[in-house]
């Protein structure tokens, strides 16, 4: 049952990826060069689509641990997917065409629902489903990373043929996802189901009464968030770097794959090092190498070294995201693993998305990609060095914490 639990949601993973990089991996180059939009309108969308995933990731967590380990929330995800296709091609970038505010909103819906937000949802399911068959929840998202690597290395060329067919071959993946779910049977035992039924929206308001809460959101905030937003446009800069755009697009195509093959390569290893070092120093060693990483792409010069920039990347994400669960787990309440990481992990991402986004877009316009990348590395390294004073370090070994006492506390 272990092994058949572990394949099936690996393979799930797996797809996911796929879906999700054919649409997304080049979708600021798509947005750049199919839609004609500048880096501020580019930046305004990314920022509508933040606030519908806003709005999105604390129901998916609410319901995610309200149903306990039901599949019933991926059953929906998936066939949401199946119409991404449809929507990009004749919905998406018409309207975008039309009025970029009214695309942005439309887009903002569907990436709230079906993807953005959704790989939290996603995520947390599968890391809930880890702990209850005794298997490690990287391995498992290791697959999501071959899947995202393998449809990376071909979707720069695609792009350049006809970006269209990226978006078709997002909804074939959903429908492999859809088959995939529906024949995964969990069981679930009334200790499950009595757990699942005692989680309250009252429960969501009393993280926000702990400081500890409050000084992870932080350490989200001014590192995880302006990192996801230097990332948004950082395929536009590297294609900069060739003769042709034509060829930077597939060249950037090519190091993504790469990069999310050695990235899937450090999921396997990541659970060990997060062990070792504790889940608080891990997220101190990915902050590091996130700001090394922002800093350093606004120094280097030509596409060689900011190829070498571009996969720290692969080093520091699988600490990060199994850091970030062992982290929630060890310091607060298991049974709200969900709700812990949607709302204090990807809703916090999301708040910074909204507030950044455009004034980064702005930024580049104005001062550039380098001087940008530097104002935004060195404000990565303070948020860094704070979060070496504020994120917990007792409990980092597995002891729960009832927020139910919060109130008392």
């Amino acid at each position: 049952m272990k092994r058949k639990i572990y394949i099936k949601l690996s393979a799930f993973f797996f797809f996911f990826f796929v879906s999700w990089a054919a649409s997304y991996a080049l979708f600021s180059l798509w947005l750049s060069q199919e839609m004609h939009l500048d880096s501020t309108e580019i930046g305004m969308v990314f920022a509508v689509n933040s606030g519908f995933v806003l709005v999105m990731q604390p129901l998916y967590g609410y319901v995610a641990d309200k149903i306990g380990v039901r599949k019933n929330l991926l059953v929906f995800l998936s066939g949401i997917l199946i119409f991404t296709g449809p929507f990009f091609i004749y919905v998406y970038g018409p309207l975008l065409k039309y009025n970029v505010i009214l695309g942005a909103i439309a887009g903002g819906v569907f990436s709230g629902v079906g993807f953005s937000a959704s790989v939290g949802a996603i995520e947390s399911y599968v890391e809930k489903i880890s702990r209850k068959y005794d298997f490690e929840y990287g391995h498992s998202r290791m697959w999501g990373s071959l899947g995202s690597a393998a449809m990376a290395f071909f979707a720069g060329r695609i792009f350049n043929i006809d970006p269209s067919i990226n978006f078709w071959l997002s909804s074939v993946a959903a429908v492999i996802m859809f088959g995939i779910i529906l024949s995964t049977q969990v069981e679930v035992t009334e200790v499950e189901i009595k757990k699942a039924k005692s989680v309250k929206v009252a429960d969501i308001f009393n993280l926000f009464k702990m400081k500890d809460f409050w000084f992870f959101i932080m350490f989200v905030l001014g590192v995880t968030c302006v990192y996801s937003v230097y990332d948004q446009q950082f395929p536009t800069y590297f294609a900069q770097q060739f003769n042709t755009v034509a060829e930077g697009n597939s060249m950037f195509g090519y190091l993504n794959s790469f990069q999310v093959f050695l990235e899937a390569g450090m999921m396997l290893v990541a659970p060990k090092i997060v062990n070792k070092l504790g889940a608080r120093n891990s997220l101190l060693l990915a902050g590091f190498l996130m700001a090394f990483r922002i800093t350093g792409s606004g120094l280097v010069n030509g596409p060689i070294l900011i190829s070498m920039m571009k996969l720290i990347h692969s080093f520091e994400l699988p600490i990060l995201l199994i850091a970030v669960f062992k982290y929630l787990d060890a310091n607060f309440e298991a049974r709200l693993s969900s709700i812990l990481y949607l709302v204090g992990y990807e809703f916090s991402s999301q708040i910074g998305s909204i507030v950044l986004s455009t004034a980064v877009g702005k930024m580049i316009d104005i001062l550039g990609f380098k001087t940008s990348y530097l104002y935004l590395g060195i404000f990565v390294f303070v948020f860094v060095i704070i979060a070496v004073f504020t994120l917990k370090k007792s409990n980092d070994t597995g002891e729960e914490l009832d927020t139910s006492q919060v109130g008392q506390a």
